[in-house]
C-alpha cells in the first residue's frame, strides 16, 4: 500500500532521519507551548509560566538533539517533518485547543507528551538495528522526562490555590461568553415563537403553512438575537468574552428554541403534529429550567415555574389568538 502515499513511512527512515524528525518535532512543540502560554498570559499568568517553562525545556532537548546530530552526522540536518511520515502522531491545530478552554488546553499538553513517548517507544520495538533502537529509547526517554519536569513545573507556578482560581475564572468565562446568551437565545426562541405559531395552527389547521411560519420566525429571531448580541457588547471592559462568540451562542439557541416546536408540524395529521409540538415545548421549557439550575445557581423549581408558568401563558395566547 505505499505506493499509494507520498508520505514516507517510519520504517523506512534512517536513523539521521528519525534524528531529523525528533528535531523538528521539539521545535513544533515548544511553539505549540509558547503559543499556549500567550494566550493565557493575560487571564490565567500561573498556567502561562508552566507552558513557558515547558517551551524552555522543548528548547533544551531540541538542542541536545542537534548536539547529538552534529556529532553522529554533521551539521546539516535533513527537512523532515511530521507530515512527512505516514503514521507519525499529529498535533491538533492551535486555534483549534485554545478555542475548548483552559482544562482542554492542560489535557492537550500531557496527551502530546505521552503519544510522543509512547511513539518512540513502539518505534524502539519494531526496529533490530542497534543504534536506532538506542536513538529511539533515548528520545522516548527525552519525552519521559518532559512528563516529569512538566509536574515539577505545574507544583512550582501552580498551586492548588492558584489552580482553583484559574478553574472559577474559566467557568465564568464561559458562562458570560457562552451559557448566558446561548441561554437567552433558548428562551427566546422557545418562548416568543410559541405564540405565532400555535395561532397559526389554530387559524389553519394547515400544518405546512405552520411549519412554515414557525420556520421564518425562527430564522429570523436568531438572526436578530444574534446580531443584537453581538452589537450591544464588544467585551472588553465587561469581560463577557468575544461578541462573535456570544452572537453565535445566541443566535443559535434562538433558532433551535424556535425551530423545536416548528419542525413537528412537518408532520401532516394536524394533531397528530399538535401533540408532538406541545410536548416538545414541555421539554424545551425544563429545559432552561435545568441550564438556569445547573450553570446560573438558580432554585430548580423557581425557575421552573417561572419558565412554565410564563410559557403557558404565551402558549395559551397563542391558542386564543388563533382559535378566535
Amino acid at each position: 500500500m505505499r505506493f499509494f502515499t507520498q508520505r514516507r513511512h517510519f520504517d523506512d527512515l534512517s536513523e539521521q532521519e528519525v534524528l531529523a524528525l525528533a528535531i523538528s518535532s521539539e521545535e513544533d512543540d515548544a511553539r505549540i507551548y509558547r503559543s499556549y502560554a500567550e494566550q493565557l498570559r493575560e487571564e490565567f499568568p500561573d498556567t502561562a509560566a508552566v507552558f513557558d517553562g515547558m517551551a524552555v525545556e522543548e528548547d533544551g532537548h531540541r538542542k541536545a538533539l542537534i548536539d547529538l546530530h552534529a556529532t553522529r552526522f554533521g551539521n546539516v540536518i535533513p527537512l523532515v517533518r511530521r507530515e512527512h511520515v505516514a503514521g507519525f502522531y499529529a498535533r491538533r491545530p492551535v486555534w483549534l485547543v485554545q478555542n475548548l478552554g483552559l482544562e482542554r488546553i492542560r489535557d492537550e499538553a500531557e496527551a502530546m507528551e505521552r503519544e510522543a513517548e509512547r511513539f518512540y517507544l513502539m518505534a524502539a520495538k519494531r526496529t533490530s538495528d542497534a543504534g536506532t533502537r538506542k536513538l529511539l529509547g533515548d528520545l522516548a526517554s527525552a519525552e519521559a522526562g518532559h512528563q516529569s519536569r512538566a509536574g515539577e513545573l505545574k507544583d512550582e507556578h501552580l498551586d492548588e490555590e492558584a489552580r482553583d482560581a484559574e478553574d472559577r475564572s474559566a467557568k465564568r468565562q464561559f458562562i458570560l461568553t457562552w451559557v448566558q446568551p446561548g441561554l437567552a437565545g433558548l428562551m427566546d426562541g422557545s418562548v416568543s415563537t410559541l405564540a405565532p405559531i400555535f395561532a397559526t395552527a389554530f387559524a389553519t389547521q394547515d400544518t405546512w403553512t405552520t411549519f412554515l411560519v414557525g420556520l421564518a420566525a425562527s430564522v429570523g429571531a436568531g438572526i436578530s438575537m444574534g446580531f443584537t448580541e453581538a452589537a450591544s457588547d464588544d467585551g472588553q471592559l465587561s469581560g463577557r468574552g468575544s461578541p462573535v462568540k456570544r452572537g453565535i451562542a445566541s443566535g443559535v439557541m434562538t433558532t433551535i428554541g424556535g425551530l423545536g416546536h416548528a419542525l413537528p408540524y412537518l408532520i401532516p395529521d394536524f394533531w397528530t403534529a399538535t401533540i408532538t409540538a406541545i410536548i416538545v415545548v414541555f421539554i424545551e421549557l425544563w429545559a432552561i429550567a435545568w441550564i438556569q439550575n445547573k450553570y446560573m445557581e438558580t432554585p430548580f423549581f423557581r425557575a421552573a415555574f417561572q419558565v412554565v408558568l410564563g410559557g403557558a401563558l404565551v402558549f395559551a395566547a397563542g391558542v386564543l389568538i388563533g382559535s378566535g
